[in-house]
This record gives C-alpha cells, sequence and structure tokens, in this order.
C-alpha cells in the first residue's frame, strides 16, 4: 500500500554486507512509499566485499536499479560516503544511478544540501588505517555475535557517544551549508537521527538501518520529517535542539577536500 506523496525521501547507512543491515526493511520502505526523489546518502555498502552480500541486499540494489528507469519518475542519486568510497563508476553502472560528492536541489523555495558527513569527522579524515582496522575488527565481532546483534549495535551506538560524532557532523555541517547558502543541510555517518536548527540553517541526520529502530527522512510541502522503521510502522521521532555553533568553527570542509563556494551545486564523483 503506498503512502502519501513526497517530494523527497533519504536513506542512509544500510551497510550492504554487514551482518546487521536491514536492507529488507529498507526495501520495505522504498516499496511503501511514493516519492518524486530518493537520495540515498552514503554508505549504502559497508565495503567493497561484495561476497558479503546477502539475497535481501541484491533485492535492494535490484530495486534501485528499477527505480532508476525514466519510465518510474523518480530521481534517484547516489551520495558518496566514506564506505562507498571508489565505487562511484561502478554504481553508475551497476544500479544506473548518478553518483555525488554533494548534492544540492531546491524545494518550496529552499535550498536543500546533501552531503554524507565523514567530511566532519577529523578521526575518520585523520586516521584512515586505522578506522579500516577498526572495521574489519567490527565486522569479525559481528559475526561472532547473537543473531540479534544486540552487543553489535551497543558498540556501534557507545561509538557514536564516545567520539561526539553527532556534535561534530552537525557543527561541520551547517557551517558548510551556510558558506553555500543552503536552508537545510543532511547527512548520514553518525547512525543516530537527529533534527535541530542553528544559525538559521535546518539540520537533519538520517540515521542508519543496522540499528533495531532504523529511521529515513521525508520532505514535502509540510517541512522534513524523521521516520521511524519498525515492524511496517513508521512514527514521528521528536526533534532536538543544541546550542549555538561557535563563531570560530572551523573550515571543516576545506580540510575535508570539499569545495568551497558560494552558492553550491552538485558536485558529482
Amino acid at each position: 500500500m503506498v503512502s502519501a506523496t513526497y517530494d523527497t525521501l533519504i536513506l542512509s547507512d544500510v551497510h550492504l554486507g554487514s551482518e546487521m543491515s536491514r536492507a529488507q526493511d529498507a526495501l520495505d520502505v522504498l516499496q511503501s512509499h511514493s516519492y518524486r526523489r530518493l537520495v540515498l546518502l552514503g554508505d549504502i555498502f559497508s565495503d567493497l566485499n561484495f561476497r558479503r552480500l546477502t539475497s535481501d541486499h541484491w533485492k535492494f540494489l535490484t530495486y534501485i536499479r528499477k527505480l532508476s528507469n525514466p519510465k518510474r519518475h523518480v530521481a534517484v542519486v547516489w551520495v558518496e560516503g566514506n564506505h562507498d568510497h571508489g565505487l562511484a563508476n561502478l554504481m553508475s553502472h551497476l544500479v544506473g544511478v548518478p553518483v555525488y560528492q554533494r548534492y544540492v536541489w531546491e524545494y518550496e523555495g529552499k535550498r536543500h544540501l546533501a552531503v554524507h558527513g565523514h567530511q566532519f569527522d577529523r578521526f575518520v579524515s585523520k586516521n584512515l588505517l586505522i578506522s579500516r582496522v577498526g572495521e574489519q575488527l567490527f565486522y569479525r565481532i559481528q559475526k561472532l555475535d547473537s543473531n540479534t546483534k544486540c552487543f553489535s549495535r551497543f558498540l556501534d551506538r557507545a561509538n557514536t557517544r564516545w567520539l561526539r560524532l553527532s556534535d561534530k557532523v552537525a557543527t561541520g555541517a551547517i557551517h558548510y551549508a551556510r558558506t553555500g547558502r543552503c536552508e537545510r543541510v543532511f547527512c548520514g555517518h553518525t547512525h543516530a537521527a537527529l533534527s535541530l536548527v542553528r544559525d538559521g540553517v535546518e539540520y537533519y541526520n538520517s540515521g542508519s538501518w543496522v540499528d533495531a529502530r532504523a529511521t529515513f527522512l521525508t520532505i514535502n510541502q509540510h517541512g522534513v520529517e524523521i521516520q521511524h522503521y519498525a515492524c511496517g510502522t513508521h512514527d514521528r521521532h521528536p526533534s532536538e535542539e543544541r546550542g549555538p555553533v561557535p563563531a570560530e568553527a572551523p573550515d571543516l570542509f576545506e580540510q575535508a577536500g570539499l569545495p568551497a563556494f558560494t552558492g553550491y551545486q552538485s558536485l558529482r564523483c
């Protein structure tokens, strides 16, 4: 059954190939909603090892391929995440969608910016080797964990809190959006759904599809909502407010290699 039409549906961090990936549930969301634009906001894959993909993971990719057919009248875009890095050309051919470092569009008179968010995570950007080793170790833990993956999901949430990723990514993304005159900015990466407003910029994090309660974003004329998926139900997630961004917030995007110029345009990989 198809629900109300949205202008845009955004989901991220499906981590296909991971033991914790809820690919079938993510597919259910895509099939049960009507939308004009789908933004896959990074880390759709866990890594480059396609041998780890299950049948549910391939079904998800197959549906993305179907959605990209012009006859479906859905604009499908893929925003590159740190786990997707290096897959741009392959994804363009495999599922027939363009891949961007950042994606910009206008709706209801507002400029919207989508960027995965790892660019504002200094630990990942400065410790690539350590991050890769950590990812492999975490995969081993997932393999040894119970069927419910409770311990793995606990570690995933603890990692976000320990590194204070939510605040760091939000701060960098809002500062980046302001320089590009964007009123709304969307990120993933932290695996923690979040909504806040700072310095006139609306920030939203789409959460992930590896947690027990997966989340995604919807946009229509009424605004942006963080939706929870749980056994076929979709509940609105309460927004959160944080303190103001410091005036001396660093230009993290320059360190991350994201070009800075007034009035962003979409940037293809």
